[in-house]
């Protein structure tokens, strides 16, 4: 009995070490590969396969994973380091390095230690590129300083099966007195550039407003010339009128009309009266003024009217026989208050004689005290 006891154990024991080397043979045959990561197969140390993300069967204690390669993109922080740019500024520089993994078996088996190569490798070159640039071009120039590190990192890079994406410089921090002295030179700029722009202002205001003055002066001469047009074509109209007005009264003369001098100096005495008495300064007037030779100028004036209208009387009514009727001179009207006026020893303006003489005649007859 306690033989066949014995060996039942034994086969039990047996039984369950076999299960136990099956299931330890299984979980070591059989690999699963995450999403986004490619696993290298060696066989006796050398590499013989990638796995790609999925369920995978190897050789148990033949076949073992080499490396486990992360194929999604990235990032590294480049720390932070001093650059002496070309015209000898010390700048303090960091940024940041994006790069992926194309090709597995290079990245494990070309380089050791991946990430720290990278770095790096970025860092000497940023020393390199931003060192040959002065200080000026590094801060204004970021976008070709990343553009150069990226070309210089990346072709660097591609034997290691690595594709670096993109390098950005993220902050570029000079010296405290260098960036008081680039303020003070940044102000003088601006304020150099607002005295330009004010100077160009004025000048350019200058040009206007003497432009405009000249435009003026321009408009102001043809205005003046014009009015000179104006006032010679006026002057010349007034006397032509007045040389046709002369013309007639010497032609009324010549035909022994002696009303027609009557009228032009009595129209001149008028206006000159006229004159006196519009004149701003102070006078004083003293009446009548041979006030009988006015109103013996203003009779002839109403001679030369009667006899216009008895000419037109004659010319209409006349008939075919053409005989002139006989005109009876018409006493002139006294003037009111002249006799009242007319000084002693001279004979009233307005009186005219009984015997019906006109006022030609009371103008051209002379008074009693005068031909003493």
């Amino acid at each position: 009995m306690e033989e066949m006891l014995f060996e039942s154990i034994g086969l039990t024991a047996f039984v369950v070490v076999v299960v136990l080397l099956a299931i330890l043979l299984l979980f070591t045959a059989v690999k699963r590969v995450p999403q986004g990561f490619e696993f290298t197969v060696e066989r006796f140390g050398r590499y013989t396969r990638t796995l790609v993300p999925g369920l995978h069967f190897i050789i148990p204690f033949v076949d073992v994973i080499g490396a486990k390669m992360n194929m999604m993109e990235q990032v590294l922080d480049v720390p932070t380091q001093e650059v002496i740019t070309k015209d000898n500024a010390m700048v303090a520089v960091d940024g940041v390095v994006f790069f992926q993994v194309l090709d597995a078996p290079k990245a494990a088996y070309e380089v050791r230690q991946l990430e720290v190569a990278s770095l790096n490798l970025t860092m000497t070159n940023i020393r390199t590129v931003m060192g040959s640039m002065d200080l000026d071009e590094l801060l204004s120039k970021r976008d070709e300083i990343n553009a150069r590190l990226l070309t210089v990192v990346d072709e660097a890079t591609t034997p290691w099966g690595v594709k670096v994406t993109r390098i950005e410089i993220k902050d570029i921090a000079p010296p405290r007195d260098l960036v008081d002295s680039m303020a003070r030179q940044m102000k003088a700029e601006r304020d150099k550039r607002a005295s330009i722009l004010e100077a160009e202002g004025e000048r350019q205001a200058e040009i206007l407003r003497a432009e405009g003055e000249k435009q003026g002066a321009i408009l102001a001469a043809e205005g003046r010339r014009e009015a000179a047009f104006r006032d010679a074509e006026a002057r010349e109209r007034e006397a032509e009128a007045e040389a046709r007005a002369t013309n007639m009264v010497s032609e009324a003369i010549a035909g022994g009309d002696v009303q027609a001098i009557n009228y032009f100096v009595a129209q001149k005495y008028v206006d000159a009266l006229g004159k006196f008495a519009t004149s701003p300064n102070q006078k004083i007037l003293f009446m009548p003024l041979e006030a009988s030779s006015v109103i013996g100028a203003i009779g002839g004036i109403a001679e030369i009217a009667k006899q216009a209208w008895n000419d037109g009387d004659d010319g209409g009514g006349g008939g075919g026989n053409g005989a002139e009727r006989p005109r009876s001179p018409r006493p002139a009207s006294p003037t009111p208050g002249s006799v009242s006026a007319a000084r002693p020893g001279m004979r009233a303006a307005g009186s005219v004689p009984a015997s019906g003489s006109s006022a030609a005649e009371v103008w051209s007859k002379p008074l009693p005290n005068e031909a003493d």
